[in-house]
């Protein structure tokens, strides 16, 4: 019988036969054939003395695992055809079908690449045939739009009825999210807030020996260890599949374990030993989910078939190397315990391999003629949806007055009277966190000290030690905490202590949180607010570390929204659309947060109070939040735009007057959202007066200014465009800072310079 249930013939397809066989699939036909059959075993019984792996479950595995096989070779098969366009397979590795078996199907898992009978396995266990599965994948290799996570998008493995998260890493960059999820599980039950997962699951991620070694990894691993260390609760497992080799970069026999962290629970398992990988990984996991602390599976597999498509192992690797890799063929192994234990004769094992290839094949060509994406409108439709009504009505969402008045003892900002950047910032927290209990605050320093600037001052006094707290001075911990929360139900806000910090962890924001939503098709989510003290102009303190200027590397990132508050105003109603758009849409923002304006009082006069605003509480007034890619104008002046943002607000406003006063007609614009850009505001702006003088405090190379001329000139703007920016240069100490810092002279000098 083959796995749809209809009878066949043994070989008998056409198109079977004329599928040619490479050396993997020709040594495990003849050493199957070479096999010698045992007595035969009750299949309700283990199959080994020690086990509790009976016959049935053995029988059942052995399908995931030959099924994970036939997809590499569907795989070539369609790469060769010109219908599969991503063909890294799991040949060697399917012993990973029985690190699924000893988990449970609701514990959350994020997958290396080669998990091809962990996600067979999975999709079995939560009670799907055996056949859907298969065309999950096959799906995923053909690039067809009916794929159930990323619909065509990339392959990989995920389905959000299998609680299996799709990851495009292949560097083990989602080791930091893995550590947020099982975080989050456990910060979710203290707080009796929903969560994705079940109060007493565990969180497993998979990864290559090779991946072992980047940053990201040691980041994942020692957060989850520092986190136990301080006894936090971390239910984690880390499956390395140690398979020897990177590409062509071979792994030392023993670096996973010397390398390993002396704190992590280690337990050490023969990928090629189903009955060995099924008992330490059922060892493994009972570990976790008693103790709730990590650990780390490592299991010895081989890779066959070479890396990666077109990958041709014999340039690296010597014919006696690749014959001692098939003999470790974990299929093999499967097969010879099944014909062993009299479970299956050998010929049994072979028609069944058969009968399975011939179905898979027939699957794949299938599904190489099912629909592609055929627009962009239909790539790009879950990358960053938008929903302002609902946006709206989540901002407005307010803390009944018990809580509030619990927040701000009795004293509610509103009655504060004027309030400055700083301080607008921390009384819309307040006001966030008495709202929401799933909402989470971290960082460096933000807890006890309230930040470096004093932003988050009294927060965790007000709110607890569980939802305002410090973490470990690295970035991409704080990211992959905020990551797994963001996908596991909670609202993180994690701050990053100084924008150029934000550069060590980057691609925790461009390859981990912008990718979510976009390759599930929006099934899953990692919602975040990352607040970041930013730009120059601090004052007898920087260094190009702590008074950084370029946002470049951000502006790129598909979907990613930029929120640039200048106003204490702007501050609060921003602040509370970003948190608005995560709960709403799953919105992952980036609130960056001038430095150098958090303490401004005075606009035009010392003393004049004119930098200062009232706080507006939620629901209260009408322009509680500010939407996404809306501008603010000041002036009505018909000769000059002055375009700007962040710190150029305030230094642009006061060039403004001065050129009022002399007769010239001057409005400024400030963008307030950097992604996406306000065009129709933008665009307004420019005609209402045919000139456009573009204030921009980033570098003139690679800066915001860039865009905006690119968004004028695409719109058919045809006025008068020019720009001052700050020069294209790290920003040194002291006064020398401001010889490459955009300054009020300098817009004065290029607005007189158009009006002339």
């Amino acid at each position: 019988m083959d796995v749809s249930g209809r009878q066949t013939e043994h070989g008998s397809s056409r198109h079977n036969r004329h599928v040619a066989r490479d050396t993997v699939e020709t040594h495990f036909t003849e050493a199957v054939a070479a096999l010698q059959g045992g007595v035969p075993r009750d299949p309700d019984l283990p199959v080994a003395e020690g086990t509790g792996l009976t016959g049935y479950r053995c029988l059942e595995l052995f399908d995931y695992q030959v099924g994970s096989r036939l997809l590499d070779i569907a795989a070539r098969v369609l790469r060769a055809d010109g219908q599969s366009f991503y063909t890294i397979g799991s040949a060697g590795h399917e012993g990973n079908a029985a690190v699924a078996a000893a988990l449970r199907p609701t514990d959350p898992a994020l997958l290396h690449y080669r998990s091809g009978a962990f996600y067979l396995t999975r999709s079995a266990a939560a009670g799907r045939l055996f056949e859907e599965g298969l065309r999950d994948v096959l799906l995923g290799l053909t690039a067809s739009a009916e794929e159930p996570i990323a619909g065509g998008r990339h392959k990989v493995f995920g389905h959000p009825e299998l609680a299996v998260l799709p990851q495009t890493s292949t560097i083990a960059s989602h080791l930091p999210r893995s550590v947020g999820v099982a975080f989050a599980i456990e910060r979710a039950r203290k707080l009796d807030v929903p969560c994705a997962w079940p109060a007493d699951s565990i969180a497993v991620c998979s990864f290559g020996d090779a991946s072992a070694n980047h940053a990201s990894a040691l980041s994942g691993i020692n957060t989850a260890v520092y986190g136990s260390h301080q006894g936090l609760p971390m239910p984690v497992l880390f499956v390395c599949e140690d398979n020897g080799l990177g590409i062509s970069v071979r792994t030392p026999e023993d670096w996973v374990e010397k390398s390993r962290h002396p704190a992590v629970e280690y337990l050490r398992a023969d990928g090629s030993d189903l009955i060995d990988v099924y008992e330490t990984a059922l060892r493994a996991a009972e570990y976790v989910r008693t103790h709730r602390t990590p650990a780390l599976l490592h299991v010895k597999t081989v890779r066959l078939m070479g890396h990666a498509g077109s990958d041709v192992e014999s340039s690296y690797r010597t014919k006696r190397e690749i014959d001692a890799g098939l003999a470790r063929d974990p299929l093999v192994a499967t097969a010879a315990l099944l014909v062993r234990t009299g479970l299956r004769t050998a010929d049994e094992v072979l028609a069944r391999y058969e009968t399975t290839r011939d179905h898979v094949l027939k699957m794949a060509a299938e599904t190489a003629r099912r629909p592609r994406l055929g627009s962009a409108q239909e790539i790009v439709a879950p990358l960053a949806p938008r929903h302002p009504d609902q946006v709206t009505r989540t901002a407005s969402v307010s803390a009944g007055p018990a809580a509030r008045s619990r927040a701000f003892g009795g004293h509610p900002p509103e009655d504060e009277g004027p309030l400055t950047l700083s301080q607008s910032i921390n009384r819309t927290l307040a006001d966030a966190l008495a709202a929401d209990p799933g909402m989470l605050l971290f960082g460096e320093d933000v807890a006890r000290k309230g930040g470096v600037y004093g932003v988050t001052r009294g927060l965790q006094k007000r709110f607890g030690a569980e939802r305002v707290f410090d973490t470990l001075l690295d970035e991409q911990a704080i990211l992959g905490l905020a990551l797994g929360s963001g996908v596991s139900g909670l609202l993180p806000v994690p701050e990053i202590q100084y924008l150029a910090y934000l550069h060590n962890a980057l691609d925790q924001i461009r390859g981990e949180a912008a990718t979510m939503s976009f390759f599930s098709r929006g099934a899953f989510r990692n919602p975040m607010v990352v607040r970041v003290a930013g730009y120059a102009y601090q004052k007898g303190f920087g260094g190009h570390f702590h008074n950084d200027n370029s946002i470049a590397a951000l502006r790129d990132i598909p979907g990613l929204v930029i929120a640039s508050p200048a106003r204490p105003d702007d501050a609060a109603s921003m602040l509370r659309t970003c948190l608005a758009a995560g709960r709403a849409d799953g919105t992952v923002s980036v609130f960056l947060e001038p430095i150098a304006l958090y303490n401004t009082r005075d606009l035009f006069d010392e003393g004049d109070n004119g930098w200062l605003a009232p706080y507006a509480p939620p629901a209260r007034w009408v322009e509680t939040h500010v939407p996404l890619g809306r501008a603010r104008s000041y002036g009505d002046g018909r000769d000059l735009t002055i375009v700007t943002f962040g710190n150029g607000v305030r230094m642009s406003l006061r060039a403004a007057v001065r050129l009022t006063a002399e007769g010239h007609s001057c409005r400024v614009l400030d963008l307030r959202w950097l992604a996406p850009l306000p065009t129709d505001d933008l665009l307004r702006a420019a005609e209402l007066t045919g000139r456009v003088l573009i204030a921009d405090e980033t570098r003139r190379t690679g800066g915001v200014s860039e865009g905006i001329i690119a968004e004028l000139l695409d719109a058919g703007f045809g006025g008068k465009i020019s720009r001052v920016t700050s020069q294209d240069s790290f920003i040194p100490l002291g006064d020398a800072a401001g010889h490459v810092l955009l300054s009020e002279a300098d817009i004065e000098k290029a607005a007189r310079k158009m009006l002339a």
